[in-house]
């Protein structure tokens, strides 16, 4: 029988195709009720909706999944990254979801609401409102990723050999052995297509930005600049992605000929690629004037919460934050096998970090600007109703998979997955104690604003519960994701009426992923131009 396109549709499972749907359209919906949040559009509301088009784009651009894409392992129990079914969609999810996000972006502002149309008459080009030195410093990595593959795409494929030792002419043992590749041109006709993709979506999605309507809300200046704001954010996040693309090549690349010798090797362009990931962190995009100018105005005579040395320090921990939750992946990208076993434990090592800077950033308060004399203050209501209603949820649902998993594999002859979910939550649960007790124990802050000290315990008592939440969420879907399919076929061998229920469990993974990646980066709310009146902290004499 002739293979037809029927048959080759046949072949795909309906998830795959509702998947982009789904996912766009939670996406508008986001970013619309962002951009239309409570009051009328503004310049807050409008930087806060970029920002949360690059948080998004950043968090669908990771690469790792196609991290060893074209290895052939020598273990036969782990499945190589060398099909057209796999290789292609670990590679259009980042590629094609980063830009899907920043379009979806622009096309989630508010259209012209008012009886007459704003108009600008000015020819707006790509180039008038292009970051400069960011677009040149990404043409060099998409030309520098570029040379990447096409040198990758010479070199020749090993096979993999199993580890033994052999004399050599010196009556030595040499040992040799280890993974294989497929041929450079095999994996570079991947690459490569998505490198162009990449380019050519940038291109289009800068041209979507710079034919944007206006915003009624902003003048002619905050309009331009929102669009600059854009595409700084689009052209970072494009970058990381490029580099990525070459840090998949230089893995390849980097591979020993595993029948000559057993030797070490390192990704000279997975260490490039981790260079330009923390570069790209750092290029902040400029604000809107009026966002500033909203941050600064201070009212007579009310002292300022961000006055104090303090505060900033503790504000800035947040980027530090993002960093410490992403050492797995980076470690990864450098030492492929650095991060191996049970999903869980790289959950739990993505977590650890952000607990003990968390830890780490109280001493640091402590140790600069804390003193016996001062009080301590501690806060009436350390976590909001809403982020301990979200921890208890998240608890809920890690317990309700484990059970559930835990139940159904020994029915089913499974080995038990669920074991070191549970160690590792409640490893990073014990952990969680030290940025706690940290904040309980820190010396009293000496300052004129009343009510500061409860203030930097509360953001630290947030921080804690919100790791917590995220970490217990990731747990879960993760839990689901990696025994959901051994479930699942073990079922088919065994029917049972609620078969039906685990073909969603992987569905449910991803969604449970996802909702703790937005659980992590939920933000403090400012509290430097809250009145020192408005916080009634419940104080303790200082010991």
């Amino acid at each position: 029988m002739p293979f037809t396109d029927a048959a080759l549709f046949s072949n795909v499972p309906p998830m795959a195709v509702v998947w982009p749907f789904l996912l766009a359209a939670g996406s508008y919906l986001l970013l619309r009720w962002v951009i239309w949040g409570p009051g009328s559009v503004s310049a807050a509301t409008a930087s806060q909706h970029a920002l949360w088009v690059g948080i998004m784009g950043w968090l669908a651009s990771s690469l790792q999944p196609a991290g060893n894409a074209g290895i052939l392992h020598v273990n036969p129990d782990s499945q190589p990254l060398i099909s057209s079914a796999a290789i292609v969609p670990a590679l259009a999810w980042p590629v094609l979801g980063c830009l899907a996000v920043h379009a979806i972006g622009q096309l989630s502002y508010p259209g012209p609401r008012l009886p007459r149309r704003q108009a600008d008459l000015e020819v707006r080009r790509v180039r008038d409102f292009l970051p400069r030195p960011l677009a040149w410093t990404l043409l060099a990595v998409l030309v520098g990723t570029g040379l990447q593959i096409g040198w990758m795409a010479t070199l020749p494929g090993y096979d993999p050999v199993p580890y033994s030792s052999r004399p050599d002419l010196v009556h030595t043992y040499v040992t040799y052995g280890g993974d294989g590749r497929v041929p450079g041109i095999e994996l570079a006709s991947y690459l490569g297509p998505a490198l162009l993709v990449l380019a050519v979506g940038t291109w289009l999605v800068l041209v979507l930005i710079t034919r944007r309507r206006r915003l009624e809300a902003l003048d002619t200046g905050e309009n331009n600049l929102l669009r600059t704001i854009a595409m700084n954010r689009l052209l970072r996040t494009v970058a990381t992605i490029a580099s990525g693309l070459a840090a998949i090549a230089g893995n390849h690349a980097a591979r020993p000929d595993p029948s000559l010798v057993a030797g070490g090797w390192i990704n000279a362009a997975g260490a490039v690629n981790l260079a330009i990931l923390l570069a790209m962190w750092r290029w902040a995009p400029p604000r809107l004037p009026a966002v500033r100018a909203d941050r600064s105005g201070l009212k007579p005579r009310e002292p300022a919460a961000a006055s104090h040395p303090a505060a900033p320090l503790s504000m800035s921990l947040g980027a530090a934050l993002g960093l410490a939750a992403f050492i797995p992946a980076l470690v990864a990208v450098v030492i492929p096998a650095a991060v191996t076993g049970h999903p869980a434990l790289v959950v739990a090592m993505a977590a650890a970090p952000v607990l003990l800077v968390t830890a780490a950033g109280e001493l640091l308060i402590q140790r600069n600007y804390g003193t016996p004399q001062a009080p301590r203050e501690w806060p009436r209501q350390p976590v909001s109703p809403a982020l301990l209603t979200t921890g208890i949820a998240a608890l809920t649902v890690l317990a309700a998979a484990v059970v559930v998993t835990a139940s159904v594999q020994p029915e089913l002859g499974i080995l038990p997955t669920w074991a070191p979910t549970l160690w590792a939550c409640a490893a990073v649960a014990l952990l969680a104690v030290v940025p706690l007790a940290a904040a309980k124990g820190r010396k009293g802050i000496p300052t004129a604003v009343p009510g500061l000290d409860a203030a930097l315990r509360a953001i630290t008592v947030h921080r804690v519960v919100r790791t917590l939440a995220a970490c217990f969420t990731v747990q879960a879907g993760v839990l689901l994701l990696s025994a959901g399919p051994d479930i699942r076929r073990g079922l088919d061998l065994e029917p049972a009426s609620w078969a039906w229920a685990w073909d969603a469990a992987p569905f449910t993974g991803v969604l449970l992923c996802t909702a703790g990646i937005v659980i992590a980066v939920i933000p403090v709310r400012s509290f430097a131009r809250t009145p020192a009146s408005g916080r009634n902290p419940a104080r303790e004499p200082a010991t």
